[in-house]
């Protein structure tokens, strides 16, 4: 069915094998040849079978066509993303692969600012947990876990905002991924401003 629709629907870039089709049968028409496209819906339980199959397969070999450059576009990509992905894959130790098991794009939000905020949470480095490294200063502390701060630290283990946790997520048991992942948590940026922490990212 796709490669009817692709033959009725022809333009200036379509796939080199419908151009020459579309040529094809063109040159026929031009000779007083009547051609028509059929679709069937398979060929399952029909008498014939194999020798339609047969039929099909032989009239390839009159098409000796180079593979398009768009398709093996698509598998060389194909193929590099499942090497990277195996590779990342094992990166257990990686901060940000707890956040991103999977490779991929991530969904653009809708505003800038929010896009570039989630973001900077997501790879953990933000003005306040990070800006000690512009100006020399020493990395801030928290003062009830006497351990330095990060983006980790005040969303999953800190005591102090557990009560946060459970009016904003109903659970003080949470991963970044629940939080900032594929799909962040529709409140984490409330909870965000109620810690006093969103102007600080």
């Amino acid at each position: 069915m796709s490669v009817l629709e692709a033959l009725e629907n022809y333009h200036d870039r379509c796939h080199p094998v419908v151009c020459t089709i579309l040529d094809i049968t063109s040159r026929l028409y031009s000779k007083g040849f009547d051609i028509v496209f059929c679709w069937l819906p398979s060929h399952v339980g029909i008498i014939g079978n194999e020798q339609a199959d047969s039929a099909a397969k032989s009239a390839t070999t009159h098409l000796p066509l180079a593979v398009p450059l768009s398709d093996m576009k698509r598998v060389i990509m194909h193929h590099i993303f499942k090497i990277w992905q195996e590779s990342w894959s094992q990166q257990l130790d990686n901060k940000l692969h707890s956040v991103k098991p999977v490779i991929g794009a991530w969904p653009v939000m809708p505003m800038r600012r929010t896009d570039v905020k989630l973001t900077r949470l997501r790879i953990g480095h933000t003005r306040f947990t990070h800006r000690h490294l512009l100006f020399g200063e020493r990395a801030p502390e928290c003062p009830s876990c006497h351990v330095s701060y990060t983006v980790h630290h005040i969303f999953i283990d800190c005591p102090v905002f557990n009560t946060h946790r459970m009016t904003f997520f109903h659970t003080s048991v949470l991963t970044l991924s629940d939080l900032v992942g594929e799909s962040p948590h529709q409140n984490l940026f409330a909870f965000i401003k109620k810690i006093g922490f969103l102007y600080l990212i």
